[in-house]
């Protein structure tokens, strides 16, 4: 059975593992196979969705999947990257996308309105001051809110030291954040994290699975050497590994009771494509949280490598040829 936690100040009560919308898109399986994987999710006790614009067509998808459906469902979307050109400080720009995602997901308010990508640098020039979280989006955000036309504002992005200083402002409800908490990666455990505990803030954790890299194993790639991959993080994963083996676990079940272990970690978000893939992240967070012994243990192997190293691919290439330096990654 799925617990249900506490979002944070906003009062919510979310299913203890919930679905990451990015696969419910073009990006995933097709709409048939989504459906299904979604409808599964919402028997199993799922009563969160997370989807985004920059989810290729996901709130379209998720928008037709449940817009018959009855039972209470939390959503949460996402400001960034429509309509284009997108321009962050523009109030029309970003009203447009608020309506376009009321009228995709079917919905007369939304849940959670994040705003995407808030804190890496580049991405888009939100802000008119980053330190006080001050500019047209946050206004945009608290008018929207007194009219009732969204219930909660939140964060949604990837860094692990930016991130935290927007959840420092107090101004937030939600941080969800992801790449940076999980198996092998614990950066957001050094600022982000407290921050967010701080200022009482929901924490949703995304891609717990590193998007496939701790979603199922490559032995034989570790084996070989992973070109692209520093010796450190080979001998973290053999050693990762090698517990796993020793404890019997799969390491998508790992993954996720990890992340669930932590009391201040509100809820975590699967990237699930097929309902096989929601029935079995469900059976693993049912499980509960792991055991202080295995948390002990999985520590220690995190700080083998406590820092990402530097040119660590983003998103781990493995499946992928590689090239050398410079080229794409193929495959």
């Amino acid at each position: 059975m799925i617990r249900m936690k506490t979002l944070g100040r906003t009062g919510l009560k979310v299913s203890q593992i919930s679905l990451g919308g990015l696969f419910v898109s073009k990006m995933g399986a097709d709409f048939q196979q989504a459906k299904a994987a979604t409808l599964r999710a919402m028997e199993l006790g799922i009563n969160y969705i997370d989807t985004a614009p920059g989810y290729a067509d996901s709130e379209e998808v998720l928008g037709k999947i449940i817009q018959d459906v009855k039972t209470p469902l939390i959503i949460s979307t996402k400001l960034g990257g429509r309509p284009k050109p997108f321009q962050p400080k523009n109030r029309d720009c970003l009203m447009r996308s608020v309506d376009m995602s009321l009228k995709l997901l079917h919905r007369d308010t939304i849940d959670m309105l994040m705003i995407h990508e808030p804190d890496r640098p580049g991405q888009y020039d939100w802000w008119n001051d980053f330190k006080n979280a001050e500019g047209p989006v946050w206004d945009l955000l608290c008018d929207l809110k007194k009219s009732g036309v969204i219930r909660h504002t939140g964060l949604g992005g990837t860094t692990a030291y930016g991130l935290a200083q927007l959840c420092r402002t107090g101004k937030f409800d939600v941080v969800l954040t992801a790449f940076n908490y999980s198996l092998l990666w614990r950066e957001a455990e050094h600022e982000l994290l407290p921050a967010a505990k701080k200022q009482k803030m929901g924490i949703i954790i995304g891609s717990p699975l590193q998007q496939g890299a701790l979603a199922t194993r490559y032995d034989e790639q570790i084996r070989k050497g992973a070109e692209w991959m520093s010796k450190p993080r080979r001998e973290q994963y053999k050693a990762l590994y090698a517990f796993l083996d020793e404890i019997k676990m799969p390491i998508p079940e790992a993954g996720l009771r990890f992340a669930i272990s932590n009391p201040s970690v509100s809820c975590v978000l699967t990237g699930s494509r097929s309902m096989a893939e929601v029935e079995a992240n469900v059976a693993a967070v049912a499980k509960g949280s792991l055991s202080k012994p295995i948390l002990k243990r999985l520590d220690e192997i995190a700080a083998m490598v406590p820092f990402r190293p530097y040119e660590e691919p983003f998103s781990l290439p493995f499946r992928r040829v590689y090239e050398g330096p410079g080229n794409a990654w193929n495959g």
